[in-house]
């Protein structure tokens, strides 16, 4: 191989590793305490979000529900199941599970899940379809350019309030007149200001 031919290679290869699902982790259902469905519990079940994820419309974190949450319903049924033994053995114990979080952003990147979701940022706009994930994964890596083209057109994305939480939300026939006016309802100035490094590098 020349040394040309090196030089194209070598950071191709660097380029196409940053981005595999082997660094991201999207795509990849890790292992948690509990083989925990969202699928089951919010698909089928129609457990809405913010019945686990009680902070998402009013702090910066949407929050993993402790295991009382858990308990509300598994005092009541499958209180023998083998797999649940887990959820148990904390709520006893008054130790909490410890899961491991999948959509972790790093320390010098602020992200406020209550401004998103109360200005027409829908779940699955980030976190895809969670409701069909028997194990939930990783959906988007979150890197920059992720956000970056959001902020520039926000109202591309932007849903009425009753869509937020609607899973299997796609864009309407009318979004590029509905979402600029929705961008005025929910005060949210797309492009230069929300583009710039103080608003998610703080």
């Amino acid at each position: 191989m020349t040394l040309a031919a090196c030089l194209v290679a070598v950071p191709v290869l660097g380029a196409g590793i940053v981005r595999s699902s082997y660094v991201t982790g999207v795509g990849i259902a890790p292992s948690q305490p509990v083989p925990f469905s969202h699928k089951h519990h919010s698909g089928e079940l129609g457990i809405d979000c913010r019945y686990c994820h009680t902070g998402v419309e009013k702090v910066a974190s949407a929050g993993i529900p402790p295991t009382e949450t858990c308990m509300t319903c598994h005092s009541q049924i499958w209180t023998g199941s083998d797999m649940l033994k887990p959820v148990r053995e904390s709520y006893a114990q008054d130790k909490p599970l410890v899961w491991l979080r999948l959509n972790k952003l790093p320390g010098y990147v602020y992200f406020n899940h209550s401004v998103h979701v109360t200005k027409g940022v829908g779940c699955s706009s980030c976190h895809g379809d969670v409701t069909a994930m028997q194990m939930t994964y990783r959906a988007n890596a979150f890197e920059m350019q992720f956000c970056l083209e959001c902020h520039q057109a926000p109202e591309k994305n932007l849903r009425t309030p009753a869509e937020v939480w609607n899973m299997n939300w796609k864009p309407p026939a009318d979004q590029a007149s509905l979402g600029p006016k929705l961008a005025e309802r929910y005060h949210v100035r797309g492009g230069e200001r929300l583009t710039e490094c103080g608003i998610c590098h703080r």
